[in-house]
C-alpha cells in the first residue's frame, strides 16, 4: 500500500509559513566542503589546544588566555573589515595636486582598534589564527578590488633585508600563500617580483623605520628603493596587469614607489589592497565599491600614473 504525501490544506498555498519545510541535511560551518580538509582543521584546532597547555598564549586584543586572537576579539575584526572602501584619499602621495587619483587603492577595513592590534601582532610574530583571520579580510577586499576582472597579478610589497632577518617572513606574501591554499583567490596569482635594492635608512639616516615620519620623510625614504627581479618572474611584466598588495596605508609612499618599479618594467598597474588604512579624524565615511565593480571597472579607460 502506497502512502500518500500530505498535502498542504486549503489556503497554504499562498501562505509559506503554512507550508511544511523539507529536512535538509546541515552544512559545516567551516570554509572547507572536503572531509579531509575539515579534518585537518580540526586536528590543528586540537593541537593549538594542547599546545596553549604547555605554552600558554594571551589574545592579543584583550588578553583572554589560551588563543592567540579570542573568539570575540576574531568577530570584531570581522565586523571591522566587512566593507572594503577606497582609501587612496587619505594617502597624500597618491594623489595629485588636482585632486585626481594616482593610484586607486581598496582597503579590507580602517587601522584602529582590534583590526590594528591584530595586524601589528602578526607582522611582529606571524601567528597563526591570525594569519587566518587577518588573510579572510584581505581576500574580501581583493575581490571587492578586482570585480570581474580576471588575469591579474597580485604583487606584494616586499620587506626590507632588515624586517625578514628579524621575522622570518614577509607579512603580506604569507597571507596571500594562505589564501591561494585554500583556493580563495581562484583566477587570480600571486608574484614575488619586487625586491629591495637599498637600506631604507640611506634615504633618512635612521633604521627605526617609518613609523613617526611625516609625508617628505617618508618619500625620500622609500624613493628608489624598489626594483623588479627579473629572476624571479619578472621578465614576464611587460603588458601586464597587476595589483599591489600591502598591510597598512599611511601616506602612500611605498604604493608608489612599488608602482613606480611595476611600471619601469612595463607592467600596467590598475590599483592597490591593503589590509588597513589610517584615516584623519575629520575624514569622510568610508565608501566600498558597488556590487559587480571594482577598482579596475572604475578606473577602466584611464591612463595609470
Amino acid at each position: 500500500m502506497k502512502t500518500r504525501r500530505a498535502e498542504p490544506a486549503r489556503g497554504a498555498a499562498g501562505d509559506p509559513d503554512l507550508v511544511p519545510q523539507l529536512l535538509r541535511r546541515a552544512k559545516h560551518r567551516s570554509e572547507h566542503r572536503r572531509r579531509l580538509l575539515r579534518a585537518a582543521d580540526l586536528l590543528t584546532e586540537a593541537a593549538a589546544e594542547v599546545v596553549a597547555l604547555a605554552v600558554p598564549v594571551e589574545c592579543v586584543c584583550c588578553g583572554n588566555e589560551d588563543r592567540a586572537i579570542c573568539s570575540g576579539c576574531e568577530r570584531q575584526v570581522r565586523l571591522l573589515t566587512r566593507l572594503p572602501f577606497r582609501a587612496e584619499s587619505s594617502a597624500p602621495a597618491l594623489m595629485g595636486t588636482d585632486g585626481s587619483v594616482l593610484l586607486p587603492v581598496v582597503a579590507a577595513g580602517i587601522y584602529r582598534e582590534e583590526l590594528a592590534q591584530s595586524v601589528l601582532s602578526f607582522k611582529r610574530h606571524g601567528q597563526g589564527p591570525l594569519t587566518a583571520s587577518l588573510a579572510r579580510a584581505l581576500g574580501r577586499a581583493i575581490r571587492a578590488a578586482v570585480g570581474g576582472g580576471g588575469d591579474i597579478w597580485l604583487v606584494p610589497v616586499p620587506s626590507s633585508k632588515a624586517a625578514y632577518r628579524k621575522r622570518g617572513f614577509t607579512p603580506v606574501l604569507l597571507l596571500l600563500r594562505h589564501l591561494h591554499r585554500h583556493r580563495v583567490l581562484d583566477g587570480l596569482e600571486c608574484h614575488d617580483v619586487l625586491r629591495k635594492i637599498r637600506a631604507p635608512a640611506a634615504a633618512t639616516g635612521s633604521s627605526s623605520g617609518q613609523k613617526g615620519l611625516n609625508r617628505g620623510a617618508r618619500a625620500s625614504r622609500v624613493r628608489g628603493s624598489m626594483r623588479v627581479g627579473w629572476a624571479a618572474g619578472g621578465s614576464g611584466l611587460a603588458g601586464r596587469s597587476c595589483i599591489i598588495v600591502d598591510d597598512v596605508l599611511t601616506t602612500g609612499s611605498t604604493l608608489a614607489e612599488a608602482a613606480r618599479a611595476l611600471h619601469q618594467a612595463g607592467a600596467v598597474v590598475r590599483g592597490a589592497v591593503v589590509l588597513a588604512a589610517t584615516r584623519a579624524p575629520d575624514a569622510a565615511p568610508p565608501r566600498g565599491p558597488k556590487p559587480g565593480t571594482g577598482v579596475i571597472e572604475k578606473n577602466k579607460g584611464r591612463k595609470d600614473e
